[in-house]
């Protein structure tokens, strides 16, 4: 199954808005909240200028891009974690995503109904921390209920290890941190910390949704938040999800471009948004290039020749010999394949190389 970014807010933050600016699918967008009821699915191309060089240089008979999935869930409330407003059901959608877009409204309109009765970010972000938190402190709770008498009275080394996970954990949420906040350097915790499948150690990505206005530069909305995340290690994002909608409805290229010079932006907050996505999945790409298809394949970062190899087919990781690898930069910059190899640039790699962002690939195998 594809790794999948969760967008999460509460109701009327611009959630639904700025999925359909980022996916083909149209998620009901209505000014009241629960429009969204079911988790709405975008399979999303990922945007990139090197894909595009390669295209142009090798004139493929077919070109598959990158791809993202995006999950637009419907707006958390107050006591979610209590099961109010569909909160069980909603918990569980972001519980099933392997990172968070948190959506916060950041703009002024009168028009648009505030769940809560005024535009207040930091205020909205402490409500949805404050109800993941509660979901995995009863997680958290649950957990040491089944192994704390195993780890203080028995010999049993994992059940210890989990138990120390779990305090360390409940020490932090009890804080009112994100148990992302909390790291382990030993490899076991670090496995013993995935499998609980805490919600608020998910990677967050904060979206500040804008109006036209403020889409280049941000507002004050925009630096409390700043200042309210400062602590997480959390990216920062700015877009105007209505700006966004507008341009999504315009003719051709030239028109978006010509509609973006004037407020003041280079690219569309849906690119850098999709972008912000995939890395924030740990995700890269590596490319095959040639006259019949230029493709980009994504791997985790950290990925090992071999398992790049099998990303492509499962005979290409079990008879696995050699990976041939060529520079993206020497590859522009020395005309294709044939000028690369000319000038002795291509790499011969074996099963301990770990592939680059940017890496085009071919590999040998024999099964």
């Amino acid at each position: 199954m594809a790794l999948q970014c969760g967008i999460v807010g509460l109701p009327n933050v611009g959630k639904s808005t700025l999925f359909n600016c980022l996916s083909n699918a149209k998620a009901q967008s209505a000014n009241f909240p629960f429009c969204t009821i079911e988790p709405n699915v975008g399979v999303i191309t990922v945007p990139d200028n090197r894909l595009n060089k390669l295209v142009e240089m090798c004139n493929p008979k077919s070109v598959v891009p990158a791809t993202v999935e995006i999950v637009d869930i419907a707006g958390l409330v107050k006591g979610a974690s209590k099961g109010e407003g569909l909160g069980n059901k909603f918990l569980a959608n972001i519980r099933e995503t392997d990172a968070i877009i948190h959506v916060l409204r950041c703009f002024d309109n009168d028009n648009i109904t505030h769940v809560d009765g005024s535009v207040n970010p930091v205020r909205d972000k402490e409500i949805i921390d404050y109800e993941l938190q509660l979901k995995d402190l009863e997680t958290i709770e649950s957990r040491i209920a089944k192994v704390q008498k195993q780890a203080q009275t028995g010999g049993d080394k994992q059940a210890k290890l989990l138990y120390d996970v779990l305090l360390r954990y409940k020490e932090a949420l009890d804080q009112g941190k994100p148990a992302r906040t909390v790291t382990f350097d030993s490899p076991d915790e670090q496995h013993a910390a995935r499998d609980l499948f805490l919600l608020t150690n998910k990677p967050v990505l904060y979206v500040c949704n804008v109006d036209d206005a403020s889409a280049a530069t941000g507002n004050h909305y925009v630096e409390e938040v700043r200042n309210a995340v400062a602590g997480e290690n959390a990216q920062i994002l700015i877009v105007a999800a209505q700006t966004e909608a507008d341009i999504a409805e315009l003719d051709t290229w030239e028109e978006r471009h010509e509609f973006l010079q004037e407020i003041g932006l280079d690219e569309s907050g849906v690119s850098r948004l999709i972008r912000a996505a995939y890395t924030l999945l740990n995700l890269q790409t590596y490319f095959t290039a040639g006259a019949d298809e230029v493709r980009a394949w994504t791997f985790m970062r950290g990925t090992k020749a071999p398992q790049a190899a099998g990303i492509i087919h499962t005979d290409f990781e079990k008879g696995f010999i050699r990976a041939e690898v060529i520079k993206y930069d020497d590859y522009v910059s020395l005309g294709g394949e044939t000028g690369v190899r000319e000038a002795g640039k291509l790499g011969i790699e074996g099963k301990e190389y770990i592939v680059q962002d940017g890496d085009i690939m071919h590999f040998r195998f024999n099964v």
